[in-house]
């Protein structure tokens, strides 16, 4: 095993020191958040930490932009400054664990997968890892993906300044109808060039940044000769269209839809 630098250990309990301080100030019930980042920052995962930190894809990281059950999102640096997005899976979700099944079974891009909680996580990383650049070269918008390790993704940042970009159920298109035509490209490229269908698209999890629709969330999505891939195509064409049709949006019959993805 590599022995790792004085100057980036130090480096990184200066980064976990600053994530925790920073996270403090954002929430007030300290009990908890302290348990919250010792959750995310197991022993594990501060090694994968490290590794990125040692090998400069990671060079700062700040506080929680984003939590949920199954994963924090936090702000971080490469060396030139650029912003990051570093997707942490939390190992110790059980729920989860039952829940990421189904999407990974039946996907044949990932066969013969390890049942226990720590692969599983592993492979859904890898799996959020490999839809994001499999959907950025299909020429979807979504957040170009850099580097995958463990339980960990790190991606670029769709926002400023640690600032993330909002979603559409946050903030509504300056002009719904594109933005709906936009989507709706995404999903046929996504679905004919990128082979996968997204699976719980929603305006929950599509950003606008710089006036263009930016999907995320992949980590779900799956290969169209998945089993549930038909039915996960008709849900996220209702929930566009569902949403769409609320802003006047002249949207098609979700027939008429699937049609124009699936080509």
């Amino acid at each position: 095993m590599k022995i790792m630098s004085r100057k980036a250990q130090e480096r990184l309990a200066h980064n976990e020191k600053r994530v925790e301080r920073r996270d403090k100030m954002l929430i007030h019930d300290m009990t908890k958040e302290r348990a919250t980042v010792e959750e995310v920052f197991d022993q594990t995962t501060r090694m994968v930490v490290f590794s990125l930190l040692n090998s400069g894809v990671l060079y700062e990281l700040h506080g929680v932009v984003s939590s949920g059950k199954e994963a924090r999102v936090y702000w971080g640096k490469d060396k030139e400054g650029k912003d990051l997005a570093v997707k942490i899976y939390l190992t110790s979700s059980a729920e989860f664990k039952k829940g990421m099944l189904k999407y990974i079974e039946g996907d044949p891009r990932f066969k013969g997968v390890k049942r226990d909680t720590r692969s599983l996580i592993g492979v859904w990383a890898q799996k959020e890892f490999r839809n994001l650049k499999e959907a950025s070269e299909a020429n979807v918008r979504v957040p170009k993906p850099i580097a995958v390790k463990s339980n960990v993704v790190v991606m670029e940042f769709i926002g400023k300044n640690g600032i993330s970009a909002p979603s559409l159920k946050e903030q509504l298109p300056n002009d719904p109808e594109k933005t709906y035509r936009v989507l709706a490209t995404y999903l046929r490229r996504l679905y004919q060039k990128a082979k996968l269908v997204h699976g719980d698209l929603s305006e929950y999890n599509i950003m606008m940044w710089k006036g263009r629709p930016v999907i995320f969330d992949v980590s779900q999505a799956v290969n169209i000769e998945h089993p549930m891939a038909s039915f996960m195509l008709t849900r996220d064409l209702m929930n566009l269209n569902r949403f769409f049709s609320r802003l006047d949006v002249k949207v098609c019959s979700v027939e008429e839809f699937h049609k124009m993805v699936v080509g």
